[in-house]
């Protein structure tokens, strides 16, 4: 009997801590299936909506394509109608030069531009990560700040700089650097101009945080052991920040493939960039099904070869363990 009423309060205190492991299992998987949740409504079932489009015909009717792969027909109409998709939209823009050239044109303009703001965003994220840590909060809110102002009308107030008679070139004719006004405006430069300047936080943003959790006695061994300072920074600092760096260009790269007010505002009618292209096709030529095929091939050349370097990624810190 003593056994016995000894094992049951021991029993009782067992079962509020096995509750508490079983709720906190429970937890950390919500926790876990928030984000598959949210990639499933907002990216998954996108993607396939838009894929099912691009596999139907364009026709004169709301919306302007045939509708493919729907249930009102029930099992055997469903089956009807994958005999009818077709791959013809994409073998079309392997045949347009327009589509090929803005497919690269777009992978181009958002190389140099994302090299542009790597160039800038370096020092600056750099110089953050070196300042005294009271000042550090300061300067990320002067980072941050753009991002209070409509980006529309950020890029607006670039045509106002940069056009011939804007504030750019009056400050240069006025100083006598040039003699005549500079023509920015509508041209390629403008767009790098434009990217670089939008999307110059999300350079920085990564950068600082690598560099702030840098252990800098490191550089200090460096110069101890007589390593010059440029030396120091090629072997030391830039390879452990690497991460950022690569975070960096990922979040410029991406959304200035696809970008599309910048080339239209300040790259003018000629540039020829995907998310123009993209814009015509829905909007102008209201051909859904070439449009959609455009967006998923757009989203396929960004998406595998993030999924190719993350797995990449994986495997090189599974042998370093």
């Amino acid at each position: 009997m003593t056994d016995v009423a000894v094992v049951a309060p021991e029993a009782a205190a067992s079962r509020p801590s096995a509750l508490r492991r079983a709720a906190t299992a429970l937890y950390s998987r919500l926790v876990i299936v928030v984000p598959y949740l949210w990639l499933l409504f907002f990216f998954l079932v996108p993607f396939v909506i838009v894929f099912k489009i691009s596999l139907s015909q364009t026709a004169i009717s709301m919306p302007p394509y045939q509708p493919v792969l729907g249930l009102g027909e029930g099992i055997a109409g469903l089956f009807e109608q994958l005999k009818q998709l077709s791959l013809d939209n994409y073998v079309w823009l392997t045949e347009d030069a327009l589509y090929i050239n803005a497919y690269v044109s777009s992978l181009v303009i958002a190389g140099i531009s994302t090299f542009l703001t790597l160039l800038v965003g370096y020092p600056i994220a750099y110089g953050m990560a070196r300042a005294p840590e009271s000042l550090r909060p300061t300067l990320l809110m002067l980072v941050i700040l753009p991002f209070w102002t409509s980006f529309l009308i950020r890029v607006y107030a670039w045509i106002g700089i940069l056009k011939p008679e804007g504030l750019l070139n009056q400050f240069l004719l006025a100083t006598g650097i040039i003699d005549q006004p500079l023509i920015i405006l509508n041209t390629h430069a403008a767009i790098f101009i434009g990217i670089v300047y939008s999307y110059l936080p999300f350079m920085i943003l990564p950068l600082y945080s690598s560099l702030e959790k840098m252990d800098y006695s490191l550089i200090e061994a460096a110069k101890d052991l007589g390593c010059p300072p440029i030396s120091a920074f090629w072997k030391i600092t830039f390879p452990l920040s690497i991460p950022g760096v690569v975070a960096g260009c990922l979040l410029v790269f991406i959304p200035a493939v696809g970008e599309f007010v910048i080339p239209d505002l300040l790259g003018g009618s000629q540039t020829l960039m995907i998310g123009k292209t993209l814009w015509n096709e829905f909007f102008a030529n209201r051909d859904w099904p070439v449009s959609s095929a455009v967006a998923v091939i757009l989203l396929l050349l960004l998406v595998v070869p993030i999924v190719i370097f993350q797995q990449s990624q994986a495997r090189a810190q599974e042998r370093d363990r």
